[in-house]
């Protein structure tokens, strides 16, 4: 989730202000201190989307219990509003990192804000914590696990709560048995592509860059969990197509970023005569697709089609899972 700014591949320099000092090498140490202050904010939109979940489920308004009636009470299941609210907070600084990371990987604003080094330094620093709040999201759902399983023991309840959250394909109840994997994926994908920015000294900058372009998929899986499993918009209303509509912003970005990359050797530029290169046919398919991404998702804006499924009116009341027995 770091920008890829750096020389190109075919030997020309990038422009002045682009490079970092020679010898320069970010530590993981120093990034961890700097993202304090964003983390810090991160556990305050936390509460505040933690209290704003309480309240709806003491008036009624909530659509989780909407969804899974026998969730009314907001002092029982605590814990599985704070996964919520961190899963939440989890989204809206993966989609802060990855706008970042395309406004540093792309083309070149005439005018920033602020310089690109402290652009840079905050891209790092959301990124990692997004990878806490992504941990801190799933470890409360297992925390919620535990406290359900109540007809066995200690041993049998965390072996329970840690494989349904964390064992890609354990959890086997209804939309989870999906959805629970999706976000797994994308757990699994952020931590060691998120951490190799640290090590790409030792991997190699051309490694790097390549394994650091799969980013995008974490982002992709993130939204896709939410969009299945996010109970908070899980109908087909308007926090739903909200959720749809942040992520044109970041469609649009990455159009722009495989249109006009900063780095010369990623340019498309004539196929020429001779035989068809595959590196151009699939920087050519990945321009089409984001380009099919950017009116797919005004196509689902102005329909009002997002996926979401209709209120019943008679809600289900069954619990998440049947509990384990001995």
């Amino acid at each position: 989730m770091t920008s890829d700014t750096r020389p190109d591949e075919d030997g020309a320099v990038a422009p002045a202000g682009r490079q970092r000092p020679p010898g320069h090498r970010v530590a993981l140490r120093g990034d961890l201190r700097a993202a304090v202050p964003d983390a810090g904010a991160a556990v305050v939109v936390t509460v505040l989307v933690f209290a704003l979940l309480w309240a709806r489920m003491e008036s009624g308004d909530s659509d989780t219990v909407a969804v899974m009636p026998f969730m009314d009470d907001p002092g029982t299941y605590w814990m599985y509003l704070l996964s919520q609210a961190f899963g939440w907070s989890a989204l809206l600084w993966a989609w802060g990192t990855v706008m970042l990371g395309l406004l540093l990987s792309g083309p070149r604003p005439a005018r920033l804000p602020v310089s690109r080094p402290v652009l840079e330094r905050w891209h790092r620093t959301t990124s990692l914590t997004t990878m806490a709040l992504m941990f801190a999201h799933a470890l409360m759902f297992a925390a919620e696990l535990v406290r359900y399983e109540t007809k066995v023991d200690w041993a049998e309840r965390l072996w329970v709560a840690f494989a349904d959250t964390f064992v890609p394909g354990w959890y086997d109840s209804g939309t989870g048995q999906v959805a629970i994997p999706i976000g797994q994926g994308a757990l699994y994908l952020a931590v060691p592509l998120g951490l190799l920015f640290y090590v790409r000294h030792r991997i190699g900058a051309n490694t790097w860059r390549r394994l650091h372009r799969f980013v995008i998929v974490v982002y992709v899986l993130s939204v896709w969990h939410t969009l299945l499993y996010g109970t908070n918009v899980w109908y087909g209303e308007w926090p739903r197509t909200v959720l749809w509509l942040l992520q044109l912003p970041v469609a649009v970005l990455l159009l722009l970023r495989l249109l006009r990359p900063a780095r010369r050797a990623e340019r498309l530029g004539p196929l020429g005569g001779g035989a068809a290169r595959p590196g151009w046919w699939l920087r050519a398919a990945g321009r089409v697709a984001a380009g099919a991404v950017v009116v797919g998702l005004v196509v689902v804006a102005v329909s009002g089609r997002d996926g979401g499924r209709d209120r019943p009116t008679h809600p289900p009341a069954t619990a998440p899972h049947t509990q384990e027995t001995d």
